[in-house]
């Protein structure tokens, strides 16, 4: 069983604790990006994984290929000599992050290309799994996401598509045709309840399992086998059928939440590759996303199936199910 992704991975900077830079400050490298976190992810929960971009002929390029290869994930992105690696800085603020500012415009991620795609090792995975960032990146990159869904629907690779809208990247009104018709056409969609009701032209509501069920079950009425709808402290539900299962969150002190999305993602795909079921999978799914939120950094804290033994609620405690 295997998961292959796409999309950007950066070098990531950040800032002092006490958030100022001044002339020699040392400012930490690293790498961050959501796909590549699912990858990171399942790699450490014993799912084969493989990671598709394509980065800069730089350090920078070298350093993400370099991280991402050494976490056992298959790293299969081009060099591009005539564009840079994206970068992105973490601002800190009295030791925690406070605000995370891009610079991406023009990188190689933002020359993705269906050439870039490799067919094989899509069409052997078992997952493919998408994210709406790279559909903000650009023509280019939302012809590859058609591309690459057009082959995993003609191999039969099931299609996960997370849609993490960012503001920073595009304003709604255009934003929200393009993620819809991803969701559309993907098998499963993960989203947070104010993703979900820009998919849908809703008003956003208070969050609530009860607006959870009802955004995921109209999200699954527009194409999907399964939508799930991440409720942060709260936990996830989600619609799979005509049934819909409800997860608490796993109690944890936050020290940093950045991640903690994908962190759910790669748990939950862990659990279907597995065969799980779906209340299985949110359990896998709030476990993840606890363990990331426990220590600074976007993927550092994804835990191995041990560890999230470990943490998971013992199994005479059910999810509920609503039918």
């Amino acid at each position: 069983m295997s998961v292959v992704t796409l999309g950007e991975t950066m070098a990531l900077l950040s800032t002092p604790d006490w958030g100022r830079v001044t002339g020699g400050s040392a400012l930490p490298v690293g790498i961050g990006g959501a796909e590549s976190n699912v990858a990171i992810g399942l790699a450490r929960l014993g799912v084969p994984s493989a990671w598709i971009s394509r980065v800069g002929d730089d350090a920078f390029g070298a350093l993400v290929t370099r991280e991402i290869r050494a976490e056992g994930v298959r790293v299969l992105a081009g060099r591009d000599p005539e564009a840079p690696t994206g970068l992105m800085l973490k601002e800190m603020r009295g030791g925690k992050p406070w605000r995370v500012r891009y610079y991406r415009r023009g990188s190689a991620a933002s020359r993705l290309s269906p050439s870039d795609i490799d067919a094989a090792a899509v069409a052997a995975a078992d997952v493919l799994h998408v994210s709406g960032i790279t559909a903000a990146l650009g023509p280019g990159p939302r012809e590859t996401l058609d591309h690459v869904i057009g082959v995993a629907r003609e191999a039969g690779t099931l299609v996960s598509f997370d849609v993490n809208y960012r503001a920073t990247l595009w304003p709604p009104e255009e934003a929200g045709p393009v993620l819809a018709r991803l969701a559309a056409a993907a098998d499963l969609v993960f989203a947070g309840p104010e993703e979900a009701a820009l998919l849908l032209g809703l008003p956003a509501g208070e969050v609530s399992f009860e607006l959870g069920e009802e955004l995921a079950r109209e999200l699954a009425g527009r194409g999907p086998a399964t939508a799930v709808v991440k409720l942060g402290a709260l936990g996830a539900v989600a619609v799979d059928g005509d049934a819909a299962h409800r997860a608490e969150a796993v109690p944890v002190t936050v020290v940093d939440p950045v991640g903690a999305g994908d962190a759910f993602v790669a748990g939950y795909l862990s659990g279907l590759v597995a065969g799980e079921p779906v209340p299985g999978c949110l359990r896998l799914g709030n476990a993840a996303g606890a363990a990331v939120c426990r220590v600074p950094g976007d993927w550092e804290g994804l835990p191995t199936r041990e560890e999230l033994r470990a943490e998971e609620p013992a199994a005479e405690e059910p999810v509920e199910v609503v039918r």
